[in-house]
């Protein structure tokens, strides 16, 4: 007879959204040796096996994509449920697994978060990173309550609410030739080093991407962790940057560097809230998106 506990189904959506058993056991807060011997354990009760493991990390078996989407809708009802009892306690509880492009996460995402979790201090917000494309699929599948994503990316069915506006622009350091063009293009960009974040990234990923649909590498000569390490490491004339408006325009203040508007339609950053039923999410997660619109 199968016997899975909570800890088990939300340890296996960590894993198989994670892609990785290590990965997943850290999202879940437990060793991987505990981890493997719970997947083992299901795999066991099932008489099935739920994970393909091969060198890049695991993928779910039919049996494991089946159990998956019964774990997300039963992880979600406790998620509904802890969040409407709470009430009866004089306070709020439970998780809103969020989802968000590099942009949004650097930029917006903060201050929000702040203001928000400061009023709620019961509520904790999960939050990964990913391309906007895999933030639709994953929304659309029940991997998130919600995400942030461009507003250039199809989102399907989902429902979408804006969010916020800011568009990439190019940072040179102040003396640099292009520091004193009006705008230019993504493509004349590429023929200088570059400085960015690491190429894990999902913003790296999207400009290589761009980069390429123009048949042109990236020459990334150093990869960082924030945009505003970016800036500093652009002032010091080690490559150009691409960073948020809002980004360069801060750092601009007390750096010398210049930011120039990039050309390309895909610079403009019309940032959206896509989820899949807003009537549905828990009271408190209702709230968080309409904290997050306001």
């Amino acid at each position: 007879m199968m016997r899975f506990d909570l800890v088990d189904l939300s340890l296996f959506r960590h894993v198989v959204e994670a892609g990785s058993i290590t990965h997943g056991a850290a999202r879940a807060n437990l060793a991987l040796a505990a981890a493997s011997t719970r997947i083992r354990g299901m795999e066991e009760s099932l008489g099935a096996a739920l994970l393909i493991r091969n060198r890049q990390g695991v993928t779910p078996t039919p049996a494991g994509r089946a159990l998956l989407a019964h774990a997300r809708t039963l992880l979600a009802d406790i998620d509904r449920m802890q969040g409407e009892l709470s009430a009866y306690s004089g306070g709020t509880a439970g998780q809103i697994r969020v989802l968000s492009n590099t942009h949004a996460l650097a930029e917006f995402l903060p201050e929000a978060l702040s203001a928000y979790l400061a009023e709620h201090p019961g509520i904790s917000v999960d939050i990964d990173e990913r391309t906007s494309d895999e933030i639709v699929g994953l929304v659309a599948e029940g991997a998130a309550d919600l995400g942030i994503v461009s507003g250039t990316v199809d989102t399907g069915s989902l429902e979408t609410v804006p969010f916020r506006q800011d568009r990439f622009v190019l940072v040179a350091a102040a003396d640099h030739p292009l520091a004193g063009r009006e705008s230019v293009s993504f493509a004349e960009v590429l023929v200088h080093d570059l400085v960015g974040l690491d190429r894990l990234s999902a913003i790296t990923r999207f400009l290589a991407e761009r980069a390429g649909r123009i048949g042109r590498p990236m020459r990334l000569r150093v990869q960082l962790r924030s945009f505003d390490a970016v800036c500093r490491l652009v002032e010091c004339r080690v490559g150009l940057g691409i960073v948020p408006e809002t980004t360069a325009r801060r750092a601009a203040r007390a750096m010398g560097i210049a930011a120039v508007p990039l050309v390309d339609t895909w610079a403009a950053r019309d940032l959206r809230l896509c989820l899949r039923d807003l009537a549905a999410l828990p009271a408190f997660a209702q709230a968080f998106v309409a904290h997050l619109r306001g």
